[in-house]
């Protein structure tokens, strides 16, 4: 969220702050490919509630139709994609960055995504797969990684101003998640600065081993950050010569693309 959206935020101690709202979406939240089905003591675990709470808010949402109960479990019902798809219609870009990322795909053979950056992750908004598998998990609109590891996390974080980029460094978590997962705030923010400078980041093999990828920052017309572009491949398969010479082009070439696109 940009900082002047930020600074009009409401603190959770408003009056105007509905707290109700704010829990029932920590709920929905609160399921995720680790936890696709929960019971209620494992809802009210992971969100930090008392039993009765959870359940007041499970059975609502149950009734709204966003959830689904089977015996002692809960489970996100489809009707949840609406929230994801009303992000979508609200942004007319999106048949533009789709088009982009499967024409990447095309040329390339990878796997492209569009990210865009939510505290401390990076949230897939758009994705053009490959045939490759690149991970353990499925990567697919609405995934969530560390944005501190990724190269779309890492271009997304050098839009910050120096002081944002502080404040954030100072709040993140770094797990350490293979041998060249980089967990020293200094070297991260160093990391970062130089993706600021060079205009791309890429992530190699920090987040998952095998898992290399590169990424650019994508704008619109008026330079409004839309967020970042990248090519996901196995580094068995692709070697950084290749990013280089032949990925990161591509990538510049559409992201221009874009900013000439959508105004």
């Amino acid at each position: 969220m940009p900082q002047d959206e930020r600074d009009d935020a409401l603190a959770p101690d408003n009056r105007d702050f509905v707290t109700a709202l704010a829990s029932g979406l920590e709920v929905i939240l609160a399921f995720d490919e680790a936890h696709p089905r929960m019971t209620l003591s494992e809802v009210a675990a992971r969100t930090g509630m008392n039993r009765a709470r959870a359940r007041r808010f499970l059975l609502t949402l149950h009734a709204l139709g966003y959830v689904r109960k089977q015996q002692r479990y809960f489970e996100l019902a489809p009707r949840v994609l609406q929230l994801g798809y009303a992000f979508l219609s609200a942004n007319d870009y999106r048949s533009v960055i789709q088009q982009v990322l499967e024409d990447i795909t095309e040329a390339c053979g990878e796997s492209s995504s569009l990210g865009v950056l939510d505290s401390d992750e990076v949230i897939y908004v758009a994705r053009s797969s490959s045939r490759h598998r690149l991970m353990a998990i499925t990567l697919s609109v609405g995934t969530r990684l560390p944005a501190a590891h990724t190269s779309m996390g890492r271009v997304l974080l050098a839009q910050l101003p120096d002081e944002e980029l502080d404040a954030w460094l100072e709040r993140a978590v770094l797990e350490k998640h293979t041998e060249k997962t980089i967990t020293d705030k200094a070297e991260l923010r160093k990391c970062i600065l130089k993706v600021r400078q060079q205009g791309y980041a890429i992530a190699d093999q920090e987040l998952d081993s095998g898992l290399r990828s590169i990424a650019v920052p994508a704008f619109d017309a008026n330079g409004k950050l839309l967020g970042a572009i990248n090519i996901s491949t196995n580094a068995a398969r692709i070697s950084h010569e290749t990013l280089m010479e032949q990925y990161l082009p591509l990538l510049q070439e559409k992201s221009r693309l874009i900013r000439t696109s959508i105004s």
